[in-house]
This record gives C-alpha cells, structure tokens and sequence, in this order.
C-alpha cells in the first residue's frame, strides 16, 4: 500500500519545499512524478529546479523535452508516469487517480489559501474513507513536523 503524506506548508511555499523534497528523494535512489495543476506551472518549475540553488542540481525533465526514461524527476499535469518513478508528488492542483501504484505519495498544499486547505481535507477524507494510511506533516520551526 502506498505511503500518503500530507505536508501543510505554512513556513515556506512550495518553490522551497518541493526542491528540498526532490533532493531527499534523489538521495534515496528514488524517481519522482511531480503532477502540477497547470502547464504555467510545469513550466515554472521546469525553469526553477534549474536555478534555485547554485550548488545543487535537480536532474528533471518535462514532456517539452522528451525522454521520460533518463529522467529521475519528471513534471508534468498527467499522472502517466513516464520515467517509472516510486514517489509521486501532488501540488497546485495536481491529481492522480493512481496513487496506488507509488510507493509514497507527497500531497503538498499551502496553509495560507484557503481553498487549498479546504481541497486538501477533501483529499484527505477520500483517502482515508477508501482504506489508505495517512500522515500529516505540517512545517514547524524546525522542519517538517509529523502531526496526529
């Protein structure tokens, strides 16, 4: 069974968050599916994870450019999973309906809209109604803090 972690961003927003998680799952030897919301959105990233940090690198790719195989973190609005990846990560409105067939699923959602909160506890009681086992991490003052 797939791993779901909700993580409440309340101290960062996601163009932190997300590229800290991609490393963490880089280091693991794991592939990623990031699913966004909107092509604006896959295409910010895309851009991003080239810049955000000038000692870090984020190998990733997008269906632009192609080659889904080699790539360890592919962005994208589909869930398809092109590069075979383990973890799938959900944001700004990015959703999957085969959230099964990862190891570990990161649903990250911003705390300072309301909408999202509310489309988030929506997910989230789906999610447990259908029989899945749920975190909740919320961003403290020391990191990511897992909540009951």
């Amino acid at each position: 069974m797939t791993d779901i972690g909700f993580y409440h961003l309340t101290r960062s927003g996601l163009d932190q968050a997300l590229p800290q998680l991609l490393q963490k799952t880089m280091a693991a030897g794991k592939r990623a599916l990031v699913v966004l919301g909107s092509e604006q959105r896959v295409q910010w990233f895309n851009d991003y994870l080239w810049t955000f940090d000038a000692s870090s690198w984020l190998p990733h790719g997008t269906p632009k450019e192609g080659d889904a195989k080699v790539q360890p973190i592919w962005l994208d609005v589909s869930d398809d999973n092109p590069n075979k990846a383990e973890f799938l990560f959900l944001a700004d409105g990015g959703t999957s309906n085969r959230i099964g067939e990862f190891e570990r699923c990161f649903d990250l959602f911003d705390g300072h809209d309301d909408d999202a909160v509310a489309d988030a506890r929506g997910r989230w009681k789906t999610l447990k109604e259908a029989g899945h086992q749920l975190a909740y991490w919320q961003q403290g003052e020391r990191g990511w803090e897992k909540k009951a």
